[in-house]
C-alpha cells in the first residue's frame, strides 16, 4: 500500500507527462527527481552512434544526468546512488531514503559501450521466479531492469492467451485447450514445447489477468524505450494435431515422464496457415516487435525426419512478414542453435544467447560445449545463467565470468553485441548480477578485488574492515566456482535433498561438486555476526547476514550429517541418535533464521499463487501448483522416475519445518529403528533385541549398512494437497536470530 500511494503522489506531483527518469526516482524516494536534471541527447554519427553511454554532472544544486536513451539514464543514476551515495538498489531493496543535499560530482564522470543489446530472462525465470507476480511486483522489476542496463527483454506473459484465441480458431474446444496449455507454474516447459497441461486447466480468470498484466508490462517497456523479445512461432502443436487436424506432425515423445507437444513439419502444406494465424493473434493482444523468441527442438535429439534448413527458412519467413526488420533470437543451449538450421541464414537475422558464457560458453572460448567456429557470421550475446531451479544458496564464477568476458570482447568479440542476464531464477546473489551488469560500461581490465570492496561500501553506505574482510573471503571462495566444475548453480542444501545414506546432490542435474571449505562460510558469517549490533536496521545489511548465516549453516549441516552417518555404518546408535538429533535442531534452526525475512519465507511464494485466484477453487489450484513445484516437480513418475523432485528445492522457512524436517526426520527414526532390530538384548543401549538367534553369518549380513527404503512420494505428495496458511510477514529479529545461530552452533 505504502508503494501504490508514493506512486499516486508522484503522478499528483510530476503530472502524466513526466519523464521515465522522473517517475523512476520518485518510486524511488518521494521527491527525488527534484534533485536531478536528466537529459536524453543524440549520440551522434558514424561510429558514435554505435555506442551507447551516459555522463554523471554537477549543475548547480542539481546531479546531472545525460544519455542516449531512458535505459541509459537509469543506468546513470544507479551508478551515482552506488558510488557517490552509497544506496544500492535491487530485489531486496528497490526503494530508499537520498540524502537531504546529495553528494557533488566535482568532474564529469562519461561511460560508454559499444555493448548496445542488453538482454534479460531465461523462460524458466517466469515459472521459477515470477509465475504469480502482480503488477506491482513487475513494476519493481522493469525499474530494476532500466537500472541495470536491460533493453532487450524476453517478454512471454500471457503466452497462453494467444495460443487459446488460435486453438479456438482452429476447432478445438475449451476443455482440450485446457489438457493442452500447462498450469500457472508450468507454463515455461509448456512453452519450450517440453510438456502438456501439467498444473492445468487454467481457468478464465487467468487468461483475461495475464492479458491485462502483459500489456502493463509491454506499455512500460516501451516508455523505457526498451525492445520486449516477444513469443515467435517455432511449430509447436498438440501432440494429437495429426488426428485432429490432419498435420504432418512429429511425434513429441516424452520428456520425463510427461508427454510432449508434437512439432509440425515445416514442408506441411498447412504450415504457414498455422504461423500466421499465430502472429495474426500474437498481434491483436500485444503488437508487433522488433525481436521474436524461438526455441525449435529444443532439448531433443536429431530427428532424421526433420528437414532443419527449411525448418529455419519457414520460421524465419513467417516471423519476417510480421515486420520485415525483426531479429530471431534463439537460446544457444546444448544441441541449439542446429548449425544445419542457422547456417544458411543471413547475418543479421538471427541473435544467439550463448546462455551459459561464464561455464560453458559456445562462442568459441574454451569448455565442454565450445563451438569452435562460434556463431559465424550471427550475432551473439555473452549471458550469463547463474543460478538453476530458483534454488538458494551463495554462488557464482567471478574469475570465470571476467575471463571469458575478456575472451568474448577479444578474439571472439567480432560478432558479440551485448550481454544478457538468463537465470532461471533470480533475486539472488545480487552480487552478480552487479558484477555483470558493470561489465559493458568499464573499460579497464576488472581488478576484482577493488570491485568487491566497491561494492560492499556501495551496498551497505559504509566502510567497515570486518565486512571487507567478509566478502573478500566470499569473493575468493565460495564465489569463485572454478574452471572444471560445471554444476549448476549454487551449492545445494544438505537439508533440501531426500535422505540417503550418500547424500550429496539435491537435485538430480545439478553436477554437484565440492571446490570450497566450509570453515569459509562459517568464519564469514561470524565475521558478519561480530559487527552486525552496528548495522541493525540496514536492509541490505540485514539481508545479507540473514543469507551469509544461512549458508554457514547449511555448510556445517552438511559435516554433520556425515557425523551422523558415520555413527550409523560404525554401528553406534547412541552416538547416531545424538548426531541425528543436532542436524534436526540445525534444520530448524535455519527455518527460524529465515523466518525473519520475507524473502526467505515460503508465505511469500503461496501467498502470491493464492492472490492470483478469483474463487477458492483457483487459490487452491494455483497454491497446488506453487507447492508441487518446488517439490515433487511432478507426478510421481516425473519425481521418482523422471528425475525432476527437488529440481526447485527453496531454504524457505515453513518449507523447512514442515515438509524437509518430516523427510530427515523420518529418515533418522528409520536408520535408528533398523540399527535397534539389529542389536541384540543390551537394554542399556536399546532396550533388547529381536536377534538372539540369528546366526553368525546371518548377523554379519545384518550388520552391514544398508539403507532403508521408504517410500518418499507418498510422505511427500500429502504435503502438496494442503491449504494450511504461511506468511510472508517476517517473524523475529534478523540481527537476533543470526548470532542465536552463531552462539548456539557455530562457535
Amino acid at each position: 500500500m505504502k508503494h501504490i500511494l508514493t506512486i499516486l503522489f508522484a503522478f499528483m506531483v510530476l503530472g502524466a507527462s513526466a519523464s521515465p527518469a522522473d517517475q523512476l526516482l520518485e518510486r524511488i524516494d518521494r521527491g527525488a527527481s527534484k534533485k536531478f536534471k536528466v537529459e536524453i541527447v543524440p549520440t551522434g554519427k558514424g561510429k558514435e552512434a554505435q555506442a551507447d553511454f551516459f555522463e554523471l554532472s554537477q549543475r548547480g544544486n542539481k546531479i546531472g544526468i545525460r544519455a542516449n536513451t531512458w535505459v541509459n539514464a537509469a543506468v546513470g543514476i544507479n551508478w551515482y546512488l552506488k558510488y557517490y551515495c552509497g544506496i544500492h538498489l535491487t530485489w531486496n531493496q528497490m526503494q530508499a531514503k537520498l540524502p537531504a543535499t546529495l553528494p557533488r560530482i566535482a568532474k564529469t564522470e562519461r561511460h560508454e559501450t559499444p555493448l548496445t543489446l542488453r538482454y534479460d530472462f531465461n523462460y524458466c525465470t517466469f515459472s521459477y521466479s515470477m509465475a504469480f507476480w502482480d503488477w506491482e511486483r513487475w513494476e519493481r522489476e522493469i525499474d530494476w531492469m532500466a537500472l541495470h542496463g536491460v533493453n532487450l527483454p524476453l517478454a512471454i506473459v500471457g503466452e497462453e492467451c494467444v495460443w487459446r484465441n488460435m486453438l479456438l480458431k482452429l476447432g478445438y474446444s475449451e476443455e482440450e485447450i485446457g489438457r493442452f496449455i500447462a498450469g500457472p507454474a508450468f507454463l515455461a516447459w509448456w512453452e519450450m514445447n517440453n510438456l502438456e497441461g501439467w498444473g492445468g486447466p487454467l481457468p478464465r480468470s487467468w487468461y483475461a489477468r495475464q492479458e491485462k498484466l502483459q500489456r502493463q508490462i509491454l506499455r512500460r517497456m516501451k516508455e523505457y524505450g526498451m525492445h520486449p523479445v516477444l513469443p515467435g512461432y517455432c511449430g509447436m502443436m498438440p501432440h494429437d494435431a495429426r488426428e485432429r487436424l490432419g498435420l504432418n506432425v512429429t511425434d513429441g515423445g516424452l520428456w520425463n515422464g510427461y508427454q510432449r507437444p508434437a512439432n509440425l513439419l515445416p514442408t506441411d502444406p498447412r504450415f504457414n496457415e498455422i504461423a500466421t494465424l499465430y502472429y495474426e493473434e500474437l498481434t491483436k493482444l500485444y503488437g508487433k516487435a522488433d525481436y521474436y523468441s524461438m526455441d525449435p527442438f529444443h532439448e531433443s535429439n536429431d530427428d532424421s525426419n526433420i528437414d532443419y534448413a527449411e525448418a529455419g527458412r519457414q520460421l524465419m519467413r513467417a516471423m519476417k512478414a510480421v515486420n520485415p526488420k525483426a531479429v530471431w533470437v534463439i537460446q544457444g543451449w546444448t544441441e541449439n542453435p542446429r548449425p544445419q538450421m542457422v547456417d544458411p541464414m543471413q547475418a543479421g537475422d538471427l541473435l544467439v544467447l550463448d546462455l551459459f558464457s561464464e561455464c560453458r560458453p559456445m562462442f568459441g572460448a574454451p569448455s565442454i560445449w565450445q563451438r569452435k567456429e562460434g556463431y559465424k557470421q550471427h550475432g551473439w550475446l555473452f549471458c550469463m545463467l547463474e543460478n538453476f531451479g530458483a534454488n538458494v544458496g551463495l554462488h557464482g564464477r567471478m574469475d570465470q565470468l571476467l575471463g571469458n568476458y575478456r575472451l568474448a570482447t577479444s578474439e571472439y568479440g567480432k560478432n558479440l553485441k551485448g550481454i544478457g542476464f538468463t537465470m532461471e531464477g533470480s533475486e539472488t546473489n545480487p552480487i552478480m548480477y552487479e558484477l555483470m551488469s558493470e561489465l559493458p560500461w568499464r573499460h579497464e581490465p576488472m581488478a576484482k578485488d577493488a570491485w568487491v570492496s566497491g561494492y560492499v561500501k556501495a551496498r551497505y553506505g559504509v566502510d567497515d574492515p570486518i565486512i571487507h574482510k567478509a566478502w573478500q573471503l566470499l569473493a575468493s571462495t565460495i564465489y569463485n566456482c572454478p574452471p572444471g566444475n560445471n554444476q549448476q548453480g549454487p551449492h545445494e542444501s544438505i537439508f533440501c535433498g531426500r535422505p540417503s545414506l550418500n547424500n550429496f546432490q539435491a537435485s538430480s542435474w545439478s553436477k554437484m561438486k565440492n571446490y570450497y571449505d566450509p570453515s569459509v562460510t562459517r568464519k564469514a558469517a561470524l565475521l558478519m555476526n561480530s559487527v552486525a549490533d552496528k548495522y541493525r536496521g540496514n536492509n541490505n545489511f540485514e539481508y545479507d547476514l540473514v543469507d551469509i548465516t544461512r549458508q554457514a549453516l547449511a555448510d556445517q549441516a552438511r559435516v554433520r550429517y556425515h557425523y551422523a552417518i558415520a555413527a550409523y555404518k560404525a554401528f553406534m546408535p547412541v552416538q547416531f541418535k545424538s548426531e541425528a538429533e543436532k542436524f534436526l535442531h540445525m534444520l530448524l534452526m535455519q527455518d527460524k533464521l529465515l523466518a525473519t525475512r520475507s524473502e526467505f519465507r515460503l508465505g511469500h511464494w503461496t501467498e502470491a499463487a493464492r492472490n492470483c485466484g478469483t474463487t477458492a477453487a483457483e487459490k487452491d489450484q494455483y497454491e497446488w501448483n506453487a507447492r508441487v513445484q518446488i517439490t515433487t516437480w511432478g507426478n510421481r513418475t516425473c519425481a521418482d522416475e523422471g528425475g525432476l523432485r527437488d529440481y526447485a528445492h527453496k531454504e524457505w522457512q515453513g518449507l523447512l519445518k514442515d515438509f524437509y524436517y518430516v523427510r530427515w526426520k523420518t529418515y533418522f527414526d528409520a536408520l535408528y529403528a533398523q540399527m535397534k532390530a539389529q542389536m541384540g538384548p543390551q537394554p542399556d543401549l536399546l532396550g533388547g533385541g529381536k536377534n538372539a538367534t540369528k546366526t553368525a553369518a546371518e548377523l554379519f549380513q545384518m550388520a552391514l549398512p544398508q539403507d532403508v527404503k521408504i517410500d518418499w512420494y507418498a510422505i511427500e505428495e500429502p504435503w502438496t494437497l494442503r491449504h494450511n496458511t504461511y506468511s510472508a510477514a517476517p517473524e523475529g529479529n534478523a540481527v537476533d536470530v543470526a548470532r542465536e545461530v552463531c552462539e548456539k552452533i557455530m562457535n
